[in-house]
């Protein structure tokens, strides 16, 4: 296999951000209450379509953000699995927001050198959501 990102005649991407992560979930109504009653996210989306509205697009983020969150139905499989990772400035007081309202989150946050503080959380489909503290501004 060749590498092309270093060969001239690769064209440049057109992509200039990460918009839409995507996360298989079970139940989109279940999932949307999650995302917005436990986490406080906002909801970006929430479309029916095809030929006979059958289909849901459901989009959520936290409030501010560019990048969202596309919750949907299992598309010939199993939900969960997946994986992102969202900022904060104070990772510890996530971490006890997260835990007083019974999120399954790590016991306590990781302290590693070299990497920023952080500690995961599962939702209920399984998928998992690394809390990283976002670098500071300087």
């Amino acid at each position: 296999m060749t590498d092309t990102s270093t060969t001239p005649t690769a064209p440049p991407t057109t992509v200039t951000s990460l918009g839409v992560a995507m996360f298989t979930v079970a139940d989109q109504d279940a999932a949307l209450a999650f995302y917005t009653e436990k986490l406080g996210y906002e909801v970006r989306g929430d479309a029916r379509f095809g030929e006979h509205g059958e289909h849901r697009w459901l989009e959520v983020a936290p409030p501010g953000s560019l990048a969202r969150l596309a919750l949907n139905p299992p598309m010939g499989g199993q939900p969960g699995g997946g994986g992102i990772g969202v900022e904060t400035p104070d990772v510890l007081a996530e971490h006890r927001r997260l835990s007083a309202l019974g999120v399954d989150v790590d016991p306590e946050p990781m302290r590693t050198p070299g990497a920023p503080l952080l500690f995961m959380m599962r939702d209920p489909d399984g998928n998992h959501i690394a809390v990283v503290e976002a670098p500071q501004a300087g």
